[in-house]
């Protein structure tokens, strides 16, 4: 993986999506970890990239006629067996995390990296996906000053639920210790 001009990742799919705007001056310092599936719980089809596209067709399942005029994005799309798509260069700002805050520094989509795994809340992720997640981090790291990764349900509480409790924090906390992440909730 090596990183071409604007925050282009090679070694990966690129599919841009027009759903994105310029950063405000400021290190890109924190990773949003979701999770995604069209329609809700299914896998495998090409529903994700569609909705990141603008592409959705309304009338294709009852569900994405609720989402289809939303304009949403991430940087990265890792699916069920590791393949992963950008969709926005990381030196600009991806629309993921909507209304957010990390840390006390509001607006997260200004600072962060998005990364969607396909899955839900309720199912675990696939090792191939932690696997690209940590070569995702791992280059992530290489170019930007990240100090951290949340979850969305972090930045967005009561808001969002991803990535939901089947995402292996104990992984992220043994791999990255030197990072800041949320905090662990006890069992």
């Amino acid at each position: 993986m090596d990183w071409q001009a604007d925050g282009w990742l090679g070694g990966v799919s690129w599919m841009p999506s027009p759903n994105f705007g310029e950063r405000p001056a400021g290190p890109v310092s924190l990773v949003v970890v979701h999770n995604i599936s069209l329609p809700p719980g299914e896998f495998g089809g090409d529903w994700v990239e569609a909705f990141f596209l603008n592409r959705l067709d309304p009338l294709a399942h009852p569900y994405f006629a609720t989402i289809a005029a939303l304009q949403v994005s991430a940087h990265f799309y890792v699916r069920r067996e590791g393949r992963i798509v950008q969709f926005v260069g990381c030196d600009q700002r991806a629309w993921h995390a909507g209304s957010s805050s990390w840390c006390g520094w509001a607006n997260c989509n200004d600072y962060s990296v998005g990364i969607e795994l396909e899955g839900s809340d309720s199912q675990p992720f696939a090792a191939d996906q932690y696997a690209a997640l940590w070569r995702l981090v791992d280059a992530l790291r290489a170019r930007y000053p990240i100090a951290a990764i949340a979850g969305h349900s972090d930045v967005a509480p009561g808001r969002k639920t991803d990535p939901g409790p089947y995402f292996d924090w104990a992984q992220v906390r043994a791999r990255y210790p030197e990072m800041n992440l949320p905090p662990e909730i006890p069992a």
